[in-house]
């Protein structure tokens, strides 16, 4: 964005995601004015396609933001490239600051901007991310089906994700890294799942070159390799929403212990008046079609509130005129 194009609308979008072009979308069918601001730096990038998403399965990450992009300007909403830095309070309204120092006008705020991922210091482990190092079964496990997994432990949802893992590969090791050990009741749970669990930190992931694949190689302390073919780890993931710090909205620690998230009612709806927020910037979980699931509902309580705002206004305004009206 440039000053020239500094302007006002009904909802400003932080983030373009499913989320927020889903809720943008909602909201321009509505004929509500409608700005999407997008950093660019969606979280799948690195993933080879979208699964689990109906009629959309395995559509590559960037050609689903691009037809969504589309389909919100088709009906006159806004997306445009930039970073949200600060927002604060304008009026009855708000005030989105970018970092080229252009500022938009706006009634509400639909906040998407995602998530990030705050991967172990294990070399080798940020390299693979999105394709031999996965964190979603549901993302992933098909795709993984049948092969030689490792699970990376780094808190407390490490040994939920190995049993989860077990659905589709019955060759699963668990090791306990610089996550918690797992329990008497974990350990029984994965002995009986026939999970084997291997002791001590994990200092690098490796290419290990197999005849006919290629496959890892989970370096341990004192140089010990196990192989597998791919390595599954829980990241600690933190809600992108610094710019938010004006507003007195901040994350906080999520009831999982799986990051940091921005709380909100089951409609989107946050404790700051005109700030919703979807998908994983609230539901650390949530996979692509949950979040435009969430990014709807808000666009679509957005507009409601809005309507109620402007029929009070109108029969504030209607009131005036029939009271200052005289008989002929």
């Amino acid at each position: 964005m440039t000053r020239e194009t500094d302007s006002s609308y009904d909802v400003v979008v932080i983030g373009g995601g499913a989320a927020g072009l889903s809720g943008a979308l909602m909201l321009a069918r509505a004929r509500r004015s409608v700005l999407v601001v997008d950093a660019g730096r969606p979280r799948n990038a690195p993933a080879d396609g979208v699964h689990g998403l109906l009629a959309r399965e395995g559509m590559a990450p960037g050609g689903l933001l691009e037809r969504g992009r589309a389909e919100v300007g088709s009906y006159g909403g806004r997306v445009v490239t930039g970073e949200v830095t600060a927002v604060r309070r304008q009026d009855a309204g708000f005030l989105v600051t970018l970092a080229d120092g252009s500022s938009v006008a706006a009634r509400r705020l639909l906040v998407t901007a995602g998530l990030v991922d705050e991967l172990p210091d294990v070399p080798g482990l940020r390299e693979r991310w999105g394709g031999d190092v996965l964190h979603c079964p549901y993302c992933h496990g098909w795709e993984v089906r049948d092969r030689a997994v490792g699970v990376l432990a780094t808190g407390p949802m490490s040994v939920h994700q190995a049993l989860l893992l077990r659905q589709w590969s019955e060759d699963i090791t668990y090791f306990t890294h610089t996550g918690p050990a797992p329990d008497a009741e974990q350990a029984e749970q994965l002995a009986a799942r026939g999970i084997r669990v291997v002791p001590g930190p994990v200092t690098a992931i490796e290419p290990l070159e197999v005849i006919g694949s290629s496959s890892l190689a989970v370096r341990l302390v004192g140089g010990r390799a196990v192989g597998r073919d791919a390595v599954a780890v829980a990241p600690r993931m933190v809600a992108r929403a610094g710019f938010l710090a004006d507003l007195g909205l901040q994350p906080v620690d999520h009831p999982s212990g799986m990051g940091q998230h921005l709380p909100a009612d089951t409609v989107g709806r946050t404790d700051v008046p005109g700030v919703w927020v979807a998908g994983n910037v609230t539901d650390l979980s949530a996979q692509v079609g949950t979040a435009a699931a969430q990014g709807a509902v808000a666009g679509a309580q957005i507009n409601a509130e809005l309507v109620a705002e402007e029929t009070r206004d109108a029969v504030a305004k209607y009131r005036a005129q029939q009271g200052g009206s005289t008989d002929g």
